[in-house]
């Protein structure tokens, strides 16, 4: 029983933690003119952490996060199956608010240490 409630604490921990770095991710594209159109979307047991848009570009982010690269690059964990489920959230997103002839990019925000990394592109809807 105590396990489970350190299990318990440190995931509300890793989720508050996840969602400084989301509004860190939204305060950048602010700088860089964009609007954020949602937060944390959900979609059939998937989520898309961000989705900003500038005019005709709608950018759909994921965000990691890590202290150290001890165990790998957080980008390193937007793996193939990651990728699929952020796609098919986008598609029902689109889908469901009618949104057509947009300009589409994924990107990946990754905070390692603390220090912020931008990876505009970083894959293509499947």
């Amino acid at each position: 029983m105590p396990s489970s409630k350190k299990t318990s604490a440190s995931k509300k921990t890793t989720v508050s933690s996840g969602r400084q770095y989301e509004k860190k991710a939204a305060l950048f594209y602010k700088q860089l003119g964009f609007e954020t159109v949602a937060r944390n979307w959900q979609a059939a047991h998937k989520e898309i952490d961000l989705i900003v848009r500038k005019h005709n570009l709608m950018v759909f982010v994921e965000v990691k996060s890590a202290r150290t690269t001890t165990f790998g690059h957080p980008a390193q964990r937007v793996d193939k199956k990651k990728i699929e489920n952020l796609t098919r959230a986008a598609r029902q997103y689109l889908a469901e608010n009618r949104i057509e002839n947009t300009d589409l990019r994924f990107d990946v925000v990754t905070f390692v240490n603390g220090r912020l990394e931008h990876y505009p592109n970083a894959f293509e809807c499947e």
